[in-house]
C-alpha cells in the first residue's frame, strides 16, 4: 500500500510506497528522511489529531490507502543555546503577541499570574465606591480609569477598569530608557466588570478606547458612520454584545425604522453584512482617546449598558432551574465551585451530579463528560505512546503468533468516497456507470454504488429484494451462459477463523441473502419448493458485475478486474443437492438490457466509443511503475571490466521498456460525446435562471459518461451535499432543495445558504420544475427515499 506524507504548511508532498500495516513509524520515519531529507529526530508526524511514536504500527494508527500523513519539522537548534534562549523566547511570545491571534495566550496568562499583578496594584479595590485616577507616567489612560476593552476572540466591546498600566519587554532591557514608548510598547491591564473571572487581561492600546456615553439620535445617523451597536450573530433578533459596525443603509418610512450595517468583527477585517439592527434607541458615538475629560475620580459611563443575557433559555433568571448555564443533569444553580466544564460541548456538570460521583478535580487538562468522551484507549495526548485499542485487541491478529508481515496489498482497504447519487437500495442502474465500466478491485466497485458490499456476493435486504450481486465462480455449481447463468446461493459454509472461502459443509436456507434474491422474482416466496415466474421481465432488476475470478468457469468474465454487465432478471429458483452433496439454493437469471453485451462485437465497439477503460484507484499506476523500475534497477545485469575482455550484453528489450508506458495506462482514444435527447435540450433551454451554469456544463459533453460527473458536482445542495432535489434556484442563482432551505428559514435564517444574501421571511420558495424533471433524467431514482 501507499500513504502521502505532507508538510504542515502544505508546500511539499510526498507518496510514500511499499508499505504494509505492520510497517514501523520507525521504519516510516526512514523513509521520510530519503524524501524530505530530514532527520528522524526532527519529524513530528500526525495522523487525524494523533501524533505518531516509535514502536507502534501504521495499523496502529488506522492509517488507510493513500491517507495523508502531516509532518512537522523541527528546528535544529543546538541543545546549549536552547537552554540558555528558552524562558526569554517564551516571553517574548506572550508578550509580544496582538490581536485575534494571541486571544488564547492572554486566556492563559490570566489565569497563571493575573492575580498576581492584580495584587500589586495599591488602591485598586474592585469593591471601592471612588478611586483616584493614577498617572503611569506614560500612555493615554490612567490607572483605575473606566475603559471599553475589546473581547479579542469576538471582537466585542466590554465595560473594563484599568489595573495597570506597564511597558513591554523590549522597552526594560536596557539600563536607561532612551525615548518615550509608543503604543505598540505599552500594556494596559484590564479588569472587565461583568466578568471578573477572567481575570487580569494584557492589552494594547488599539484594544482600548474611552468607555462610550453619547447616544446618537435618529436624525444624526447617516450611511457611512462607524458607530457602536448591539447585536447578536446567532439570534440577531434578540440582544446581544456591542460591535463596531459601518451603516450600510438607513430607511424611514411612517411606520418603520430600519437600519442595514456592517458588523466589525475586531481589527482582522472580519465583517457581516446586511445586518439588521434591532435596538435603534441604543446606538453609541466612538469615544477617541483624549477627547475626554476623565480628571474627576471614578469617572464612569452615566449609562450603564446592558449586554444580552448569557443564557437564552431561563434568560439568567437566579429562581430557575436550567439545564444549559448550569449542571447539565440537575439543572440546579448552586456550588458553581464544584461544577467541571466539558471540553467538548461546554456544559456543565457537579462533580456529585457524575456517574459515578467525582470527590476531586481531575488532574487533566482536558476534561470531558460521559457523553463526549471516547475510548480512553483510542485518545493520544501529545507526546503519549500508543495504547492498545480495544476493538483490535480483539482481532484474530492480536493473539496471532504468526510473524507473516500483511495489508501490502488492497484486500484491506476501506473506501474512501462512497456514492450518493442513489440511495442504498436502488434498484436498476446507476447514473454515470454505463454496461462495461471496469475497475480493478472490489473497493472501487463499492465507490461506484454498482455493488456495495466489499466481500459479499449479494446485497440486498431479506423484507425488500437484491439490489446487485457479483459472479466470482466460488461455487462449483455456477454455470454461466453469458445472456443467462445459474447462481448459487450464499451459505452453507463454515467461515469461521476468519476464513474467505471453504468447503460446503451443510445445507443452505432460503434466508437472509438468499431469500433477498428470491424476492426479486416476479412470483410469491415459496421457502420449500421454489417457484418460476410467469412473466420475469416484470421481476426486480439486478445489477451484475463479473469478476475476473470466475474466469477459470466461464468465457465471459473479464480478463482483469471487475466489469459491470448490465441488468439481469431473476426467472425462476429451487432447491437441490449439489456436487458437494448438500442442499444448495439456484437462480435462473437473464439478462434484459438495452446496452450491449460488453463481450459482444456491438459491446466492444461502445465500449471503445464511450471510452472506457480499467480504472484504478488514485495513485495505484504510479506506485507499480514505481516498483517496476525498481525491480529493473535490482535485475540489471552489471557490465564487467575491461580487464577480464568480456561485457555481459544488456537485454534488448530495455530500451524499449523505457521508452514504452507503464503497464496499464489508459491508451487516449476518442471518446464518443454525450447525446443529449431532444427533451433534455429543451429542459436545459427552459431552465433560464441556471443558463450559465448550462452553458458551462455542456462545455463536458465532450468527457462522454462522465459528463453527468460534471452535472452532479455543478448541481449540489450546499446543505445536504447531495444532488438537489425539488430545487429552489433563489434570486441570486443558486440552487438548494426546498427542504433544507425551509429547515433553514425555521432556525429564523432567512438568507441564501451559499452567498448569504437577504431572501426575506416571505420568500416564496417556488420548485424549478425544469431543472427537477432533468436531474431526473440524468440520475433517475435519485431521489428515492428523500
Amino acid at each position: 500500500m501507499w500513504i502521502q506524507v505532507r508538510t504542515m504548511d502544505g508546500k511539499e508532498t510526498h507518496r510514500v510506497d511499499n508499505l504494509s500495516k505492520l510497517t514501523k513509524v520507525d521504519e516510516l520515519r526512514l523513509k521520510i528522511l530519503e524524501l524530505f531529507k530530514v532527520e528522524p529526530d526532527r519529524q513530528r508526524l500526525f495522523y487525524r489529531g494523533k501524533q505518531m511514536e516509535d514502536g507502534h504500527t501504521i495499523f496502529d494508527y488506522s492509517v488507510g490507502l493513500n491517507d495523508i500523513v502531516q509532518l512537522l519539522v523541527r528546528q535544529a537548534t543546538p541543545a546549549a543555546e536552547t537552554a540558555k534562549t528558552k524562558e526569554p523566547k517564551d516571553a517574548e511570545l506572550s508578550d509580544s503577541d496582538s490581536g485575534c491571534g494571541s486571544a488564547q495566550s492572554e486566556s492563559d496568562k490570566s489565569s497563571t499570574h493575573g492575580e498576581a499583578e492584580a495584587l500589586q496594584v495599591a488602591g485598586t479595590s474592585a469593591s471601592a465606591d471612588a478611586q483616584e485616577l493614577i498617572d503611569p507616567g506614560f500612555g493615554l489612560y490612567k490607572i483605575n480609569e473606566f475603559v471599553d476593552a475589546r473581547d479579542l476572540n469576538m471582537g466585542a466591546w466590554f465595560e473594563a477598569q484599568i489595573l495597570k498600566v506597564s511597558k513591554g519587554p523590549e522597552m526594560t532591557t536596557g539600563k536607561e530608557e532612551q525615548s518615550q514608548p509608543t503604543d505598540e510598547d505599552i500594556r494596559y491591564h484590564v479588569k472587565y466588570e461583568d466578568y471578573p473571572e477572567n481575570g487580569v487581561v494584557q492589552l494594547l492600546a488599539k484594544d482600548i478606547r474611552p468607555r462610550a456615553r453619547t447616544v446618537y439620535q435618529w436624525h444624526q445617523l447617516e450611511p457611512g458612520m462607524v458607530v457602536m451597536v448591539n447585536y447578536n450573530p446567532d439570534e440577531p433578533k434578540e440582544r446581544g454584545y456591542w460591535y463596531d459596525a459601518e451603516i450600510q443603509k438607513k430607511r424611514e418610512t411612517r411606520t418603520v425604522h430600519e437600519i442595514l450595517a456592517k458588523i466589525l468583527l475586531g481589527d482582522a477585517g472580519d465583517s457581516l453584512n446586511d445586518c439588521r439592527i434591532m435596538f435603534l434607541t441604543e446606538i453609541y458615538k466612538i469615544e477617541e482617546a483624549g477627547a475626554l475629560d476623565n480628571s474627576a475620580p471614578g469617572s464612569e459611563s452615566p449609562l450603564k449598558r446592558s449586554n444580552g443575557p448569557e443564557c437564552k433559555h431561563c434568560k439568567d433568571n437566579p429562581n430557575k432551574n436550567c439545564r444549559w448555564c448550569n449542571c447539565h443533569v440537575c439543572g440546579i444553580k448552586q456550588d458553581p465551585d464544584k461544577q467541571l466544564l466539558c471540553d467538548e460541548c461546554d456544559m456543565a456538570f457537579h462533580m456529585y451530579c457524575l456517574d459515578p460521583p467525582l470527590t476531586s478535580i481531575p488532574d487533566d487538562e482536558d476534561w470531558y463528560c460521559p457523553g463526549c468522551r471516547n475510548d480512553a484507549s483510542e485518545v493520544v495526548l501529545a507526546g503519549e505512546k500508543l495504547k492498545e485499542s480495544k476493538k483490535k485487541s480483539k482481532m484474530a491478529s492480536a493473539s496471532s503468533s504468526s510473524q507473516r508481515d500483511w495489508g501490502k496489498g488492497m484486500a484491506c482497504v476501506g473506501r474512501t468516497k462512497q456514492c450518493t447519487i442513489v440511495p442504498s437500495n436502488h434498484y436498476g442502474p446507476v447514473p454515470g456507470v454505463p454496461v462495461g465500466s471496469q475497475w480493478k478491485f472490489r473497493v472501487q466497485v463499492s465507490e461506484s454504488g454498482a455493488h456495495r458490499p466489499h466481500v459479499a456476493g449479494i446485497h440486498g435486504r431479506s423484507n425488500d429484494g437484491a439490489y446487485s450481486l457479483v459472479l466470482a465462480g466460488g461455487y462449483e455449481d455456477d454455470v454461466d451462459d453469458g445472456n443467462e447463468f445459474t447462481y448459487t446461493g450464499s451459505g452453507g459454509r463454515d467461515l469461521s477463523g476468519n476464513k474467505r472461502t471453504a468447503e460446503q459443509s451443510c445445507d443452505q436456507k432460503l434466508t437472509n441473502m438468499n431469500r433477498a434474491l428470491a424476492l426479486n422474482c416476479n412470483t410469491s416466496v415459496n421457502d420449500k419448493d421454489g417457484a418460476e415466474a410467469k412473466n420475469w421481465k416484470a421481476g426486480k432488476s439486478v445489477r451484475v458485475i463479473r469478476s475476473s475470478k470466475g474466469r477459470k468457469h466461464s468465457k465471459y468474465s473479464p480478463e482483469d478486474g471487475n466489469r459491470y454487465d448490465g441488468i439481469y432478471k431473476v426467472v425462476k429458483y429451487w432447491p437441490e443437492k449439489g456436487k458437494s452433496g448438500f442442499l444448495v439454493w439456484r437462480y435462473l437469471l437473464k439478462r434484459d438490457d438495452d446496452e450491449p453485451a460488453p463481450w459482444t462485437r456491438d459491446g466492444k465497439e461502445r465500449i471503445k466509443k464511450l471510452g472506457l477503460t480499467m480504472q484504478y484507484p488514485e495513485g495505484y499506476l504510479e506506485t507499480q511503475a514505481a516498483k517496476e523500475k525498481e525491480k529493473e534497477n535490482k535485475s540489471e545485469p552489471e557490465e564487467e571490466t575491461p580487464t577480464k575482455g568480456k561485457r555481459k550484453r544488456k537485454s534488448q528489450g530495455t530500451d524499449s521498456a523505457k521508452s514504452s508506458p507503464a503497464k496499464g495506462t489508459p491508451k487516449k482514444m476518442k471518446v464518443e460525446v454525450y447525446k443529449l435527447t431532444g427533451q433534455q435540450k429543451s429542459l436545459i433551454k427552459e431552465d433560464e435562471p441556471n443558463k450559465k451554469i448550462w452553458v458551462e456544463a455542456k462545455q463536458f459533453l465532450a468527457l462522454g459518461p462522465k459528463f453527468l460527473n460534471k452535472v452532479e458536482e455543478m448541481f449540489l445542495c450546499i446543505c445536504c451535499q447531495e444532488v438537489v432535489y425539488q430545487p429552489v434556484t433563489t434570486e441570486c442563482q443558486h440552487n438548494v432543495c426546498k427542504e433544507c432551505l425551509q429547515r433553514s428559514f425555521r432556525a429564523d435564517v432567512y438568507t441564501c445558504p451559499a452567498c448569504r444574501h437577504d431572501l426575506g421571511k416571505n420568500y416564496a420558495m417556488n420548485i424549478n420544475n425544469p431543472l427537477q424533471v432533468i436531474l431526473n433524467q440524468f440520475f433517475p431514482g435519485y431521489s428515492s427515499g428523500r
